[in-house]
């Protein structure tokens, strides 16, 4: 694909400007030297490639040349749409394409508007992933979204915790969602369904195509369905005390519901705490997660609760005092 190498290279010039030979080796993944007989094929084509010898040479074009033979293929102008999102654009398979896309989209502005594109690009960037957590393995990705796009049916094996189903599915589309990705797809009862795509076992085209729903909206969906979910899981409210620490970590803790939370929150007292009312999980899963906030918090109720997290903290106590009372009765020096 060397005619596509020479339209990346002569792009690259154009809207970046002078370049070495080993930065256009990088960008384009090639050798130095097949770099200069890329340059000297351009040159031979008529597009006038000065050569600036010296420790601060390299390549540039002759100043005012553009070319506007920039027109974007199909992939190309799909991919747009993860510009800023360069990560999610390389784990679909589409990391090239978006960057030649990018390139293209840069030359065909005029001056004014490829500086201030240049600009936005170098002091704003998005990252996806959530923090101090690995990012799913997601080795049928790129299949799975090959899929979406060209509307063929997948056969898949598919890890519930319930154990694994082996399902046919029409894929709809992909919502990357806190660093994690899910297919939104129809199964065999004609249901949409969300799959988390890293549990996918095996994943298979068999090469059939099918008609996607019409009027189907993918964001209404996911929007709906994240709704549907965070209802379903929000089963009770409990009534906090929070130290000003604990306002801080509120929302580390809890994600949206604790900044909700803390926006509906009373006036601090003389000591700086707040009371709050916190959407929560079932009580089980409430109390370890209320414990998480440790002395910084004190749950008021509802009654049930506040006993829970009292038990599972008297536990921990008495654990505690277990290894206080071991290490007076040792011997000084004794490990």
């Amino acid at each position: 694909m060397r005619a596509d190498r020479l339209l990346t290279l002569l792009l690259l010039l154009q809207n970046r400007g002078r370049m070495t030979a080993p930065e256009l080796a990088a960008e384009l993944e090639v050798s130095v030297r097949t770099v200069y007989r890329d340059v000297e094929a351009l040159g031979a084509s008529g597009v006038p490639v000065r050569t600036e010898r010296g420790p601060h040479g390299g390549f540039r074009l002759v100043e005012g040349y553009r070319t506007r033979l920039t027109g974007l293929t199909d992939a190309e102008a799909g991919s747009l749409v993860l510009a800023g999102l360069p990560g999610p654009a390389g784990e679909l398979g589409l990391g090239a394409v978006l960057a030649s896309a990018q390139l293209k989209v840069e030359a065909a502005l005029p001056d004014g508007l490829a500086e201030q594109a240049r600009r936005v690009r170098e002091r704003f960037h998005l990252d996806a992933p959530a923090w101090f957590r690995d990012a799913d393995p997601v080795p049928y990705l790129a299949v799975v979204a090959r899929a979406v796009w060209e509307r063929r049916v997948l056969r898949t094996r598919y890890a519930r915790w319930r154990g694994e189903v082996r399902r046919e599915v029409r894929p709809l589309g992909l919502v990357l969602k806190g660093g994690i990705w899910y297919l939104i797809a129809l199964a065999d009862d004609d249901a949409v369904r969300t799959y988390r795509v890293s549990r996918f076992q095996e994943v298979e085209e068999i090469g059939e195509e099918f008609a996607r729903p019409a009027g189907f909206d993918l964001a209404a969906y996911w929007t709906e369905t994240s709704r549907r979910l965070e209802a379903a899981l929000r089963q009770g409210t409990a009534r906090l005390r929070l130290s000003p620490r604990g306002r801080k970590l509120l929302p580390m803790q809890f994600g949206a519901a604790g900044a909700r939370a803390l926006a509906e929150a009373g006036a601090p007292d003389a000591d700086g705490w707040v009371e709050v009312e916190l959407a929560v999980e079932s009580e089980a899963v409430a109390t370890g997660d209320l414990l998480r906030l440790g002395v910084e918090a004190e749950v008021l109720g509802p009654p049930e609760l506040r006993r829970a997290v009292a038990e599972a903290a008297a536990v921990l106590a008495e654990r505690y005092a277990r290894d206080r009372e071991f290490s007076r009765n040792s011997p000084a020096g004794t490990c």
